[in-house]
């Protein structure tokens, strides 16, 4: 099996270190992972310049751009081999709810779906102790299974591991995407130079993170599984949106 490693905090990130430590005789191992941290980058991907490869003495290679970048160059450039696997992490916090829709963690791995790989993204949901391990020994369990999985088209796992030595993990659960409040303020600072800047403010609270949302199982100490697809068309709203768009019609719109 040959895995190619992505994560979006960095090539020196301890936790894309601890991930390929782990999974090191599993297979063989590629990283190519941003040369900085790039939280929050979501699904960017860089068109406006040409990208920089550096290759490091560990065998890790760096881009200067964004996670999807990075994911992207390893499969349709950098390598000529085919890979089996994406797996991006471990991420330093946890990506539960509405963070997906910002982490460029996630969006890795999704790029690797893109592409027709199994992925998987993969984070710590960090209470300062960082039990990376634990998180490491998660994927390598997931990756060892010969149980097979079949996802659907466009599909990753999302997998949240509460910051907890292996063997007080409670289990594994398998979860749905719960939802956060309202994010906190904007925080203003002032520049050297006199000019108001603005901190983006913390993360919301969960706000639906009741039994059965990814929120509510890491809270009780199990491993959080979500299966994520793309598809985000709202396919209850056709049959409503179709009326609406047919009163347009009757109010003097386009006629078919």
């Amino acid at each position: 099996m040959r895995i190619l490693l992505s994560n979006d905090d960095g090539v020196h990130s301890p936790g894309l270190r601890a991930l390929y430590e782990e999974l090191e005789g599993l297979g063989e191992l590629d990283v190519v992972a941003p040369d900085r941290d790039h939280s929050g980058a979501s699904n960017a991907l860089t068109l406006n310049r040409p990208l920089t490869v550096e290759n490091h003495s560990n065998g890790f290679r760096s881009v200067d751009g964004t996670p999807t970048d990075c994911v992207h160059l390893a499969v349709n450039g950098l390598f000529d081999h085919p890979f089996d696997r994406v797996v991006s992490g471990i991420n330093t916090h946890a990506n539960l709810g509405d963070d997906i829709i910002y982490s460029g963690t996630v969006a890795a791995a999704l790029e690797g779906r893109h592409l027709g790989l199994p992925a998987i993204a993969v984070s710590l949901v960090n209470e300062g102790h960082f039990h990376y391990q634990t998180a490491g020994r998660v994927v390598r369990m997931l990756l060892e299974c010969t149980t097979p999985l079949a996802l659907g088209p466009r599909s990753i796992l999302n997998v949240n591991v509460p910051d907890v030595p292996w063997e007080d993990l409670a289990g594994f659960r398998v979860t749905r995407l719960g939802h956060r409040e309202r994010a906190e303020g904007a925080v203003p600072v002032t520049c050297p130079r006199g000019k108001q800047r603005y901190w983006i403010g913390a993360a919301g609270k969960g706000g639906d993170a009741g039994p059965g949302t990814d929120f509510h199982a890491v809270r009780e100490g199990f491993v959080s599984i979500t299966p994520v697809h793309t598809d985000m068309t709202r396919h209850e709203a056709l049959p409503d949106l179709e009326t609406w768009v047919d009163g347009l019609a009757e109010d003097g719109g386009p006629r078919q």
